[in-house]
């Protein structure tokens, strides 16, 4: 594979109860792309990986949410899993921690249930989005443009619906995280509250 993402770091925000699979292989991905790619979570040490409902594997963190800055990285991956974004969501480091990317204009891949962070983070409005579906209706209500493909790309942001997509997640991932920024949402508000040109 080309090694399109060299130079880019990368990372992948999850915790306890994240689905295995949407970690491991978008990770491995990214690094065969090229790419620095750090595991952050809540704590460090290392976190519970579950196959649907069956615990996995223990995976390591490679740095606590604490102790590292989005300015950092060039680009964010979601995982999904049902109690990972769950828990995420309801904790306001991580919040800010995906919201920062999308300030910033800079891509984000987000697959199965990890959509319900771009919700809490008030990104989801306006764009046209995937998810598993069962928060397919909690991505509606929103304001996103919900369709059932197996990736939906954005402005950046990349979206998928369970593990079986995760092949064309990875390739548009890769696409996009390789074009790097777009514009961000703070750049959008300014240039929306300009005064318009006579």
């Amino acid at each position: 594979m080309a090694q399109t993402l060299s130079g880019k770091t990368v990372a992948a925000l999850a915790t306890d109860g994240v689905e295995q699979v949407e970690l491991t292989e978008p990770v491995k991905a990214l690094k065969e792309a090229g790419a620095t790619v750090h595991v952050v979570s809540l704590k460090p040490g290392q976190i519970q990986g579950f196959n649907h409902l069956t615990p996995g594997d223990k995976i390591p963190v490679d740095k606590a949410l604490s102790e590292t800055d989005p300015s950092a990285y060039d680009a964010l991956l979601l995982p999904g899993g049902v109690a990972n974004p769950d828990q995420l969501r309801g904790r306001e480091e991580a919040v800010s921690f995906v919201r920062a990317f999308f300030d910033a204009g800079k891509p984000v891949a987000a697959i199965c249930h990890a959509p319900w962070l771009l919700v809490e983070a008030g990104v989801a409005d306006g764009r046209t989005m995937t998810g598993y579906s069962t928060i397919r209706t909690d991505l509606k209500n929103a304001g996103a443009t919900v369709v059932d493909e197996a990736v939906v790309v954005d402005d950046g942001l990349v979206t998928s619906r369970n593990p079986d997509d995760i092949p064309a997640f990875c390739e548009k991932m890769i696409e996009e995280f390789a074009e790097g920024r777009h514009r961000g949402q703070a750049q959008a508000a300014a240039e929306s509250s300009r005064p318009a040109a006579n």
